[in-house]
C-alpha cells in the first residue's frame, strides 16, 4: 500500500506554532485517512518544540536547502536561533517516511518546515516568498514527492 506522511495539524491537530491546526476538508484526505494510508508527524513537535511556541522564519535570502547546508539559520520572533531543532525534525521526517515506506508527502505550506511552494520573509512581517522548507528541501533530496495542501488533486492523480 502506498503511504503519505502528512502534516500532523492538516488532520486536525493543535501542533502549529499558535496551538491550532491547519485541517483540511478532503474527501480524498479522508479516504486516505480511512484505508490507512497516512502517516502524520509534526516534525516541530518530533523535535522537541512545544506548543505553542514563538512563530519562527528561515532568515531574510535563504531557504531551507540553505538551512540544511549550514549556510543558513531560523529565528523565532524573539532572535533565539532554533535551525538545530528545525534540521533534526528534517532528519527525523526523513527517517519516518523510509521507516514506514512513504514515497509521497502532503505537507503545510507556509512554514519554515513544511513549506512547498512559500515560506515567510523572514523579517516577522507576515509577508511570503516563494520557497522551501526545511522539511521538504529534505524529504525531496531523499527522493520524496512533496505537495502542499492546495495540491491534494495532484497528489491524487499521482497515485493513480
Amino acid at each position: 500500500m502506498t503511504k503519505i506522511l502528512i502534516s500532523a495539524c492538516l488532520l486536525g491537530r493543535p501542533v502549529r506554532y499558535n496551538g491550532s491546526s491547519l485541517s483540511v476538508e478532503s474527501s480524498l484526505v479522508s479516504d486516505w485517512r480511512n484505508s490507512g494510508m497516512l502517516v502524520p508527524l509534526c516534525p516541530e513537535i518530533a523535535a522537541g518544540f512545544p506548543t505553542p511556541r514563538p512563530p519562527a522564519e528561515i532568515e531574510h535570502g535563504k531557504l531551507g536547502p540553505d538551512v540544511l547546508s549550514g549556510e543558513a539559520s531560523i529565528f523565532e520572533n524573539n532572535g533565539r536561533d532554533v535551525s538545530e531543532q528545525f534540521v533534526l525534525g528534517a532528519s527525523l521526517a526523513v527517517k519516518t517516511a523510509h521507516e514506514t515506506g512513504c514515497r509521497f508527502a502532503l505537507l503545510a505550506d507556509g512554514s519554515p518546515s513544511c513549506g512547498t511552494t512559500f515560506v515567510y520573509s523572514g523579517h516577522h512581517d507576515g509577508k511570503t516568498r516563494d520557497g522551501l522548507g526545511v522539511v521538504t528541501a529534505a524529504l525531496l533530496e531523499h527522493g520524496i514527492e512533496v505537495y502542499s495542501q492546495h495540491r491534494i488533486q495532484e497528489l491524487a492523480s499521482r497515485l493513480r
